[in-house]
């Protein structure tokens, strides 16, 4: 994937102005005739959804009290982490996007709605819908693309810090809540200007910490201190924890299965430079990648799972995305651009195939086979532990073999 400037041929260079502008006005369409035809039905979907998760978690949270015994503890973690998931995806994302605010219900709208999540709401709603959602996969502009602490792209200069990224996406996987709100801090670009002492940054970081406080006291202090009479304390906090990496893992692995597979675009920051709605919209499209699979999936996963439908409308109700699914691939097939899609496991296998491959010099995954293994980590060692001089001579001759290995295939 590289900046799609970059590209020996656009995927968008048989596309002319108008065209874009009139896939621009055919999206806008299709915004409408949603925006016009909500109502009770899609109102009385998350109000159940609500209800469904809430019961879900009391019920789960009431079994691990008995966690002491075995088959307790596999349904209550089982459980609560179903509805961790329910109310960080399909609940909590979507609400804080606004997608249920013309509801007008206090109780499910953006500015009253906080999650069961690390990160305070207000400060996600500006890194996520601010940021992400306007800058999507610009380099240097959508801090999503990597979290700050990968290499997402073939033109990023390679170091040798690059060969733990496939280490540090796992970690970051694991503990993922704790992960966005120190990316929604920016905390490392903060530590890196030597900013920490600026007062808005001080009053975020203690949002974030009474955030996490309040979080930790529910899971790991309240929940377990209530299993004690049964002789639970242990295997409810374990409980707890479990369901907390099984919402990380499950919710990191959608949202890279949105941005991050092989063939979904990037593009540079001068390519947005005086940017049209039509221009937007075509970024969304080619930017995105949807995972197919079943009507439960798709909610499990916020219906994240239709993320290029996601991104080109965020704030239409997620139960929508469904079908008007139909209508936007439809408009790709028109204006002859690729509709990513393929199932899950897929998706997944591709993404953590670009953290791996762009965790090495550019090149020397593709160039290397059984028979040139040695001569190729004699090169990779080398790059490592040399200087820039080193990197650039190794990687212009792994830029060589490279072009040598595509012509004879």
């Amino acid at each position: 994937m590289t900046a799609i400037q970059k590209k020996p041929v656009s995927p968008i260079e048989h596309l002319t102005p108008e065209d874009i502008e009139q896939l621009g006005v055919e999206l806008d369409t299709i915004r409408q005739d949603i925006l016009d035809s909500r109502g009770e039905k899609d109102a009385k979907y998350i109000r159940t959804v609500i209800d469904v998760q809430r019961r879900l978690e009391l019920g789960s949270r009431a079994v691990l009290l008995f966690s002491s015994f075995p088959p307790a503890w596999v349904v209550g973690t089982a459980g609560l982490s179903v509805a961790k998931i329910l109310e960080n995806m399909e609940i909590g994302h979507n609400i804080l996007h606004g997608q249920w605010d013309w509801m007008r219900d206090p109780k499910i709208h953006s500015t009253t709605w906080e999650w069961d999540m690390a990160t305070p709401a207000e400060q996600w709603k500006h890194s996520h819908n601010e940021l992400h959602h306007t800058y999507t996969n610009v380099i240097g502009k959508d801090n999503d693309l990597g979290y700050g602490i990968m290499r997402v792209d073939e033109d990023q200069p390679w170091h040798p810090f690059f060969l733990v990224q496939p280490l540090w996406n796992f970690i970051n996987a694991c503990f993922f809540e704790y992960g966005i709100a120190a990316y929604d801090l920016e905390l490392g670009a903060t530590i890196k200007k030597k900013q920490t002492k600026d007062p808005d940054f001080k009053r975020r970081v203690k949002g974030v910490l009474t955030k996490i406080r309040r979080q930790a006291t529910k899971d790991y202090v309240v929940h377990p201190a209530l299993s004690i009479p049964t002789g639970s304390f242990l295997p409810t906090l374990a409980a707890n924890f479990t369901a907390n990496v099984v919402r990380n893992l499950w919710s990191h692995s959608v949202i890279m299965c949105g941005h991050f597979p092989e063939g979904v675009e990037t593009f540079e920051k001068r390519s947005i430079e005086g940017e049209s709605r039509g221009e937007w919209y075509v970024r969304q499209m080619l930017g995105s990648a949807n995972i197919s699979g079943s009507k439960a999936m798709h909610i499990m996963s916020g219906n994240l799972s239709h993320q290029i439908e996601h991104h080109l409308f965020p704030d239409l109700p997620s139960n929508r995305y469904a079908e008007i699914a139909p209508r936007v691939k439809a408009l790709f097939e028109k204006y002859d651009l690729n509709y990513h899609e393929a199932p899950l496991p897929k998706q997944v296998y591709s993404a953590w195939h670009k953290v791996v491959r762009l965790s090495l010099p550019n090149g020397w995954l593709a160039t290397t086979n059984a028979k040139n293994a040695p001569q190729q980590l004699a090169m990779l060692y080398k790059m490592s532990t040399g200087g820039p001089k080193v990197r650039r001579a190794a990687q212009a001759r792994l830029n060589q073999l490279a072009r040598k290995t595509s012509a004879a295939a």
